[in-house]
């Protein structure tokens, strides 16, 4: 079992930075990969940004050079480093573990908005 708890979302103005932290707990042997999602209202799931074990990182096309992926594994930590910020990345932003241990495990979201 895998317990994923974001963190650092908040209201900031286009071309603001936020970092959001996902602190992970429980089996954290099991974890291999992990990744950030997005969701706005109305609109699906879309994939922020990807890190490997190993480090290897891909990002969604919609943020590639503004957002950093990273993870400090003394930590059983990843972080998302948001900089310049636009409306568009408003939305509710979930860390996620997949495959560990052969399941998909998911935070409870943290909200990010952009102010126009």
């Amino acid at each position: 079992q895998v317990q994923l708890v974001e963190s650092g979302g908040g209201l900031v103005p286009t071309g603001g930075s936020l970092r959001l932290s996902c602190a992970a707990s429980g089996s954290t042997f099991c974890i291999s990969a992990m990744a950030w999602y997005r969701q706005a209202p109305g609109k699906e799931r879309e994939l922020v940004a990807h890190i490997t074990s190993d480090s290897k990182t891909t990002y969604g096309d919609s943020v590639k050079g503004r957002f950093t992926i990273s993870r400090d594994y003394a930590k059983n930590t990843v972080y998302l480093q948001m900089n310049s910020l636009k409306p568009e990345d408003t939305a509710d932003y979930y860390c996620s573990a997949p495959h560990a241990c052969n399941n998909d495990y998911w935070g409870q979201g943290t909200q990010v908005a952009v102010s126009s």
